[in-house]
Order: C-alpha cells, then structure tokens, then sequence
C-alpha cells in the first residue's frame, strides 16, 4: 500500500483527502494549520482538514511554523512515499519535500505558470478569465515552480465567484490526482517542465485590493466582487463607510452621469463607473450591517439616495 502524508488546510483540500482515504492509500499522518480564533466571540476552531482526519482517525500535526517545529523530524522519520499537499498555506522544507520516497506532489487551483502563488482562484476572477482549472505539479523549493504531471481545465460560469469555483476546482483536483497517482507512482520522472515565459503570480489579497474603485468599468467592478465573495468581500466607500457588495450585474444600458453617481434607485440600484458603465446591486452589507437583498436596502436606507447623487468617494 502507497503511504502518504497529506497537508491542507480549508475546504478545498476536504474531499482531496477523504478521496486518498477511500481509494486505499495508507495515511500515516496530516498536517493542517493551528486552530484559530474566529468571530466577534473568538471561538476557537479547527480546520476543515483537521475536523475530517478526525472523522477518519488519522493522525493529525499542527505546527505553527512547519519548517521550526518539532514535528517536522517526526514526518521525515516516517519515509511516506508521496507528500501530497493542497491549499495548505505554509512553505514545505526542501529536506521534507526530499523524504518522500516516489514524489512530493501539490493540487494547485490554476494551470500553471499561470497564478504561481496563495489567491489563483481569486485571480481568476478578478481578471475575467474564462477559463481555469487545475494543476497536478511536484513540489519544490520554489512557490509552484515544479513540473507538470497533469492539467484539466474548465470553463468559468458567469455566476461564479470564488466559493462557487474553489469547490468546482476542489472537485476537479481531487478527481484528476486520484487518475494521476497511478502514472506518478509508477514513472514520477514523466512530467513537464513549467514554460517560463508564461508565469503570472497570483499573490493573496490586499487590504487594498477590496475597495472597488471608479476608475474600474462595470465589468472590472463587478469580476472584482466576484472574485472576493465569500471572503474577504469586495467594498465601496460610501459617505467614508466601507458598503459592501457581495452580487451585482454589469447593466445592459450606459449612462451620461460620470463614476460614483446613482443612476436609478427605483426598481434596482445602479451605479455608475468608468466609460460610462452602469453597475447594478444585488446584495450588499451596509457598514454594521447584515448582508440584504437590494429590495431590503431601497425600503430603507436607499430611501436616502436619490438619482444623480454623487455618493461614491475613491
């Protein structure tokens, strides 16, 4: 039986593991980020990963900073043939990666060189790409650099944002490592170097980058929500308070008003952006607020708008 030491962290890298659990890989050991406090109540919770290698009575390590820590000579010690990781969030030591027997191998959420780095979903998005998908990779020292075992792509949906595809990609990863392990274990030098040329790094997420600025079209602002919903959410600045908006629409109609103007408050609540694009909301989350469909917002504090109101500051 194959032994693998698993590490992820969110719940992209969920059914990645219980797939290796139910197709009879041997599981010594998975490694997830600390418990963290999360909410107004700080309530201390575990790992999407953590809670299901409970469920399967697997044995779990949690170091602060991996390649510090305790633990780490404890994996090494375990000579697991693969390290397979997915979303992790921590660099791998080179001298752990080179303990597996057969091959270190990553699920990456992009096809790679393209978004090296921790948001390739977000990126995505945010971009307008119309395409994504998956890359089976073996892990080096450097962020996402190792060659190519597999790729599968898909197409991106209008409607998708980033938790809608981070679990069509969480799917996608976990089917094509479970068709690629076989063909690794047995050939781990077939793979494809990386093309250099076409690298694009996908860093995470900015404080800054959540502000939705009127210097972006319609359709800028609108993959930029997209790409940040369910977390961290994308925001404009209303009278110097973060609104934010977690749906909207690129409208069909322009309008002479320039960006930041209201351009109907009636029947939907459009805004206006750069090159004279219209935004309509959805759903929004005014400041101290809970999130509301935008029929709640105009029966209340949309009545204090009006059309032609400049309410948006950059």
């Amino acid at each position: 039986m194959t032994s693998i030491i698993f590490l992820g962290t969110p719940k992209f890298a969920v059914p990645i593991l219980k797939a290796l659990s139910e197709n009879n890989y041997e599981i010594k050991a998975v490694v997830t980020q600390p418990d963290k406090k999360v909410g107004r109540k700080q309530k201390v919770t575990e790992t999407p990963v953590k809670i299901l290698a409970k469920k399967l009575n697997l044995p779990v390590f949690q170091p602060e900073h991996l390649g510090k820590s305790a633990e780490l000579a404890a994996l090494i010690k375990m000579h697991a043939d693969l390290i397979i990781t997915a979303a992790y969030g921590q660099f791998l030591p080179s001298k752990f990666l080179q303990s597996a027997k057969i091959a270190a191998v990553n699920v990456h959420g992009s096809l790679l060189p393209k978004y090296r780095g921790g948001a390739p979903i977000q990126y995505a998005l945010i971009n307008g790409d119309k395409q994504t998908g998956v890359t089976i990779m073996e892990m080096v020292k450097q962020m996402d650099a190792g060659d190519i075992y597999s790729q599968k792509t898909i197409d991106i949906q209008k409607e998708d944002n980033a938790g809608t595809l981070f679990e069509k990609l969480s799917l996608l990863g976990r089917d094509l490592l479970i068709q690629t392990l076989p063909q690794i274990i047995a050939d781990p030098q077939k793979k494809t170097a990386q093309d250099q040329n076409k690298v694009v790094f996908s860093p995470n997420i900015s404080k800054k980058q959540e502000q939705i600025k009127l210097n972006m079209t319609a359709t800028e602002a609108n993959n930029l929500i997209r790409g940040l919903n369910p977390d961290p959410g994308a925001y404009l600045l209303i009278a110097g308070k973060r609104f934010k908006i977690w749906q909207a629409e690129v409208a069909g109609d322009t309008t002479a008003f320039p960006a930041g103007v209201v351009v109907d408050n009636k029947k939907r609540f459009a805004i206006s952006f750069a090159n004279h694009t219209v935004l309509n909301l959805l759903e929004v989350q005014p400041s101290g607020k809970k999130k509301m469909v935008i029929k709640s917002f105009l029966n209340g504090q949309g009545k204090n708008f009006s059309k032609g109101d400049k309410i948006v500051s950059s």
